[in-house]
């Protein structure tokens, strides 16, 4: 869709959108002077109308009037037009792009009130645990005064202290701990450890973060896996760090790393191997792959920073620590290994999903952000969100100066200093943007070196962001953070700023996506402010190192010898060139990240198969012996006809195995005589007639129904519970090794459909023989 369809398309929505507008305000004057008690009984009498089958859309203009008052009351904030625009594409179930400053926070109240009138919950997801607790104390007071019913879901709760905040009209939580919940929830064999409903409308705020740059990273509970071995990781680090630049390859672009002739010959003679990749030593393989990548491809205080003796991921998209993630497949012990910290535990995957099948789960969805237009087309294919780009309520002011170019980053960084100080001495507060903890360090230096006074925010401090950024737009005040500064909290100006220009926002490098650095700009100019933005950029920056040409690097070096490497670079050419590489790139990501779907969706459907015979077996209130039975003849069927394939070939030892194995059956001399007469029909028959005696005897055993009832549940549960774990630990190994097939002309996405298939069947076929073994040779204690 090209700019001219996007304006004129978005100029329908927002006409559509001001004629509603136009019925919410015609009912200002009316319900500003209703009692507090009339506006009160107004939830009231919109859930009457729910009850007897009123749609939501027909009471939008009245529910949107009802709360914008008590926002008036409660609040002292009165929603702008714009906001109730907001608010109404946030109910239809799209995204709402509103500029930083504009009032997301409060445009959400409307829809969210709206939807929570039907008493099935409404989700509002925020980046982190702060916000979630901030907009719960301060917006949740406006929905109780409502009578509505308002929790927050945080980390650290008991399961009580979750179910109580997911039975709520209103929760507020993080996008991580909501999908973990569901995880978990469906990990549970027993239904009072549930802590989440069915999910019916969420409203995700900063939704691009959420539902685009994290898509695809999997979201993945897992048990320690004991098969690893330490000193592996150590030796592997070891090796690799012995070797010569002309013993392995690094593609900057893609971030691979792969041994060349001479380095896996001296891996043999490093291994006890005669060849790193022969099939005997493909373990060593792994761990010498693992060990490239964190040595040469990773860097520390970029991708990854040591702290307090442990490696934690830094977000590239935030700047912010990842707390609660590992990298997998064994690259977090490499980069343990290789830092010279403890190396822990490798994990086994036991639950997983992607923010893209989770969230597309819900029955509505809806997201905001500053920045969305650029993902326009990847919302709508992936959720099935239209982005609607909401006009500011006053006009922008913000004067977004042109890119500045140097050959390279000591002139660029030379250059950021002494912009910094220019705009610090006429007490302009400047926020300084850059993209790793490195460059935020290196920056504080050189400032300090000069007696300039500032604040550092990046992943090591981030504790004391909020108070940073309440100061950052103070006069005078010089605030150097990494991307996490472009998100959730506004920087508001102090007195006498707005005559001072207002903030000024230097961006130091270009991010592999627009929409970071336009977060960045958002920070400056917000509610008709004035403030000015400007990038300084160079050669030598990553996104021109890993994406350029070979030509960039050239003008480059003639630049630096001919002496005038401190000077601007004027080609506009060249700064187009950028912008270009960016567009490449998220074309790029666009499609790792449909490509990951694919893939994910296969594993997807098989998750919501168990999942839902999960529940069916948990909210059974009746007897589920039948349910059992029909898993003894499944598995009894399938093992009689593996082992009695025709009637005069038989594997007799192969059957009396399974039956006094996994049926725990034992057989007199008289009995296997017996069998051995009988057709494969009959013995299915006799084998399925002891299984129903060997149920009914149990059930004698037990003191009541509910006893049985409750062992049956916890086998069937566990059965499924450990059948899956290890069908994704299948899978995931298949993953990595399907792109192999495509060397030999095979499409790798119909070869994981065909073999993903082939393995889902058998997990199915092994939790039927998993809950016959464990129920029929189970032993009834009663004290």
């Amino acid at each position: 869709m090209n700019l001219k369809n996007i304006l004129e398309n978005n100029l329908w929505q927002l006409n559509r959108l001001k004629k509603v507008v136009k019925k919410i305000e015609n009912l200002s004057d009316e319900y500003s002077i209703l009692s507090d008690e009339d506006l009160q009984n107004k939830t009231k009498i919109f859930k009457e109308k729910i009850n007897k089958g009123t749609p939501l859309d027909d009471l939008l203009i009245e529910a949107f009037a009802t709360v914008r008052e008590a926002d008036k009351r409660f609040l002292g904030l009165y929603p702008y037009p714009v906001q109730l625009m907001g608010g109404i594409v946030l109910h239809q179930g799209n995204l709402a792009e509103m500029k930083t400053g504009e009032g997301k926070t409060l445009t959400e109240t409307m829809p969210v009130y709206l939807n929570a009138l039907t008493g099935k919950g409404v989700h509002i997801v925020t980046v982190n645990e702060y916000l979630s607790q901030r907009d719960f104390e301060e917006m949740g007071e406006v929905f109780k005064w409502l009578g509505l019913t308002v929790g927050v879901n945080l980390h650290n709760l008991s399961t009580e202290q979750k179910q109580k905040a997911y039975s709520c009209d209103i929760t507020y939580t993080t996008n991580s701990e909501l999908a973990f919940d569901y995880l978990r929830d469906n990990m549970s064999i027993y239904k009072s450890n549930y802590s989440q409903r069915d999910l019916n409308y969420c409203i995700v705020d900063e939704a691009d973060s959420v539902l685009i740059d994290e898509a695809r990273t999997p979201l993945i509970i897992a048990g320690e896996d004991s098969s690893y071995y330490v000193s592996l990781y150590k030796q592997a680090d070891k090796f690799v760090k012995s070797l010569n630049v002309q013993d392995y390859d690094y593609d900057l672009e893609s971030k691979t790393v792969s041994l060349l002739p001479s380095g896996v010959k001296k891996a043999s003679d490093f291994f006890p191997t005669s060849n790193l990749y022969n099939q005997d030593s493909f373990v060593y393989a792994h761990y010498v792959d693992e060990a490239l990548k964190a040595n040469y491809a990773m860097e520390n205080n970029k991708d990854y920073l040591v702290k307090n003796g442990a490696v934690y991921i830094v977000d590239q998209f935030t700047g912010r620590i990842m707390d609660d993630r590992r990298y997998s497949d064994g690259l977090h012990q490499a980069i343990e290994a290789k830092e010279g910290v403890k190396i822990k535990k490798a994990n086994k995957t036991e639950a997983t999903i992607t923010y893209q099948n989770f969230f597309r789960m819900y029955k509505k969805l809806a997201g905001m952000s500053g920045t969305a237009m650029t993902e326009s087309d990847e919302f709508y294919e992936t959720y099935h969100m239209k982005v609607v780009v909401i006009p500011t309520n006053r006009p922008i002011k913000r004067k977004d100066l042109p890119d500045t170019l140097y050959p390279t980053k000591r002139a660029k960084y030379k250059a950021v200093v002494e912009k910094i100080k220019a705009v610090h001495e006429q007490g302009q507060p400047i926020l300084v943007g850059t993209i790793t903890v490195e460059d935020s360090e290196k920056i504080s230096a050189m400032l300090t070196k000069e007696g300039i006074s500032h604040e550092v925010l990046n992943a090591k401090n981030n504790a004391l962001e909020a108070k940073i950024i309440q100061l950052a737009g103070q006069s005078g005040a010089v605030t150097i953070a990494t991307n996490m500064a472009g998100r959730g909290t506004d920087i508001k100006l102090g007195p006498g700023v707005n005559m001072l220009g207002g903030l000024f926002v230097l961006g130091t490098e270009k991010h592999e996506s627009r929409r970071i650095d336009n977060q960045l700009r958002g920070r400056s100019g917000r509610q008709g402010d004035p403030g000015t933005s400007q990038f300084y950029l160079s050669l030598e920056d990553d996104l021109i190192r890993r994406y350029g040409t070979d030509r960039q690097n050239k003008i480059k070096e003639k630049i630096v010898k001919s002496g005038h490497e401190f000077e601007p670079i004027r080609s506009k050419l060249l700064i187009k060139s950028i912008s270009i590489a960016q567009k490449k790139i998220e074309g790029n990501n666009f499609d790792q990240r449909k490509n990951t779907l694919r893939y994910d969706e296969i594993l997807s459907k098989e998750r919501s198969t168990i999942y839902d015979e999960r529940k069916k077996v948990l909210n059974y209130d009746g007897d589920i012996s039948d349910y059992l039975l029909a898993m003894f003849a499944r598995t009894i069927n399938h093992n009689v006809n593996n082992f009695c394939r025709y009637d005069n070939i038989r594997d007799y030892d192969g059957l009396c195995q399974f039956i006094s194995g996994i049926m725990g059956l034992t057989l007199s001399k008289s009995e296997v005589e017996m069998i051995e007469k009988m057709s494969t029909l009959e013995i299915k028959e006799y084998l399925l007639d002891r299984a129903k005696e060997v149920l009914k005897q149990k059930s004698s055993e037990l003191l009541n129904p509910e006893q049985l009832q409750e062992l049956e549940k916890v086998i069937i549960l566990k059965a499924v519970n450990e059948n899956w774990k290890n069908n994704i630990s299948n899978t995931e190994q298949l993953r990595q090794s399907i792109t192999l097939r495509g060397y030999g002309q095979y499409n790798p996405l119909v070869e994981y459909q065909r073999s993903s298939f082939i393995l889902y069947n058998q997990m199915l076929s092994d939790i039927d023989q998993t809950i016959t073994r464990l129920f029929m040779r189970a032993k009834i204690i009663t004290q």
